[in-house]
């Protein structure tokens, strides 16, 4: 269900796929939509980005519920984050898509207004 306004934008690049959910929060910090493609490959990164002064959450599941993150979105701050073992993120194990579409879901983005970007890439 989408919450907030979030844009996606799939593109692919050869072998690699770039997943990029723009995003504002609504009342209560809440921001998520689903993708309209569905998705086959391994997680190579995720870069977060977002301007809340509060801390928020985030999640991006696939189509079983499972977080692609592995719960490493639970306490991100403002500015950036970059998970991804190409980058030293903190990735650390191979996490992969099985033919599914994926779900942004961003909680605790601080006021109605905040905004963010995350970038999914797969391989």
């Amino acid at each position: 269900m989408a919450t907030g306004t979030v844009t996606i934008t799939e593109q692919t690049f050869s072998m690699i796929k770039k997943v990029t959910f723009d995003w504002t929060s609504t009342t209560g910090g809440l921001a998520g939509d689903t993708t309209t493609k569905s998705y086959d490959g391994e997680v190579l990164r995720v870069v977060c980005m977002e301007t809340s002064t509060t801390g928020y959450a985030l999640e991006i599941n696939d189509n079983d519920g499972v977080d692609l993150l592995g719960g490493q979105g639970a306490a991100l701050t403002s500015g950036g984050t970059d998970f991804g073992t190409s980058t030293g993120g903190s990735i650390t194990y191979p996490l992969s898509a099985v033919s599914s579409k994926l779900t942004l879901a961003v909680t605790g983005a601080g006021t109605t207004g905040e905004t963010g970007q995350t970038i999914v890439y797969i391989r």
